[in-house]
């Protein structure tokens, strides 16, 4: 199969937000290039060339993602366009210019997984995580409280970005035993597996894409969650009256990993759906949008517990006032 690869010149500033955003228009995969490789690279869910040497200039980066060749890529350019202009306004995008050239056949959807290596998170009360692939085993497996077998699949959300890691302890610190969750763009499922890791009861997790569907299946599996009293329910919050029913109200936690533009109309929404005690816990927030964010968590009557950063990223705790 060929496959078109298309490449956004950009900055460094802005290669990070562009690579979150670009999956919630249809991209499978990202490959990033500049002028040098993070440090960590292996702690990412990013696929990053290996660039050992190259001339890019320190203010310049690509951005790369393939299309199927065969498939009209029109709608997802016309997107990825608009989400180019969209972002001029709060990041230096810099040239913003997408180029194209045409693969070889390759499994390029899988070469990343040379880059995503198993890895930890350290919690506040000192417990650990350790997160493994599907494609890696571990020997030091005990040395840690929880061990998780994750397959991210295309699904974006697998603990290793940063928003994601970000979610997951303040997930640790604030469910108690027995709580219910309510997880806004479930992804791979990770954020309300990891719910049920640490003690809550039932979850119900909403996606617009079918692909959450399998990789949640196989991710609770393989962490002996089966069985668990989970219902993932495909569709639009904001405006589909059928998920808002099914979805139901009164949660102990609602989390809602995804980007500030859908936080907004979101959040005047999250006071019905949580129960009076309740907490909700947000991320997904690049740094340049943290105030903006504030304001309208606080403008829909909640209170700020606690704000944590992660690289460029932002994640709020907050109740009700």
């Amino acid at each position: 199969m060929q496959y078109n690869k298309y490449t956004i010149k950009t900055t460094p500033e802005a290669e990070d937000i562009l690579s979150a955003l670009l999956p919630d228009i249809g991209v499978d995969g990202i490959e990033i290039e500049d002028a040098s490789i993070p440090a960590e690279i292996s702690a990412s869910e990013m696929f990053y060339d290996e660039l050992p040497e190259n001339d890019i200039p320190e203010d310049v980066a690509f951005v790369s993602f393939y299309l199927d060749s065969s498939k009209d890529s029109r709608a997802v350019l016309r997107e990825a366009s608009a989400l180019i202009n969209s972002l001029r306004e709060t990041v230096n995008i810099g040239d913003g210019g997408i180029s194209i050239r045409q693969t070889e056949d390759k499994d390029w959807i899988n070469n990343w997984k040379e880059f995503f290596h198993q890895f930890t998170i350290d919690f506040e009360d000192g417990k650990r995580a350790l997160f493994i692939p599907s494609w890696e085993s571990s020997e030091s497996s005990d040395d840690f409280d929880w061990t998780i077998h994750i397959d991210p699949g295309t699904a974006f959300g697998t603990g290793a970005h940063h928003t994601t890691r970000l979610c997951i302890k303040a997930l640790e610190k604030y469910i108690k035993p027995g709580d219910n969750l309510l997880d806004i763009g479930t992804g791979s499922g990770i954020l309300s597996l990891m719910a049920f890791k640490f003690g809550i009861s039932h979850a119900k997790g909403t996606d617009l894409d079918e692909g959450a569907i399998p990789a949640v299946a196989e991710n609770f599996e393989v962490n002996g969650l089966k069985n668990a009293d989970f219902e993932l329910i495909l569709g639009n919050i904001l405006d589909d009256s059928s998920v808002q029913k099914k979805c139901g109200k009164n949660y102990r936690i609602v989390v809602a990993n995804i980007l500030p533009d859908v936080l907004k109309p979101l959040t005047p929404m999250v006071p019905s759906l949580l129960a009076p005690d309740g907490v909700y816990i947000t991320s997904g927030i690049i740094d340049e949008k943290a105030d903006e964010v504030k304001e309208f968590i606080e403008a829909a009557g909640f209170e700020i517990l606690e704000r944590h950063d992660d690289g460029e990223w932002v994640s709020y705790v907050s109740k009700l006032k």
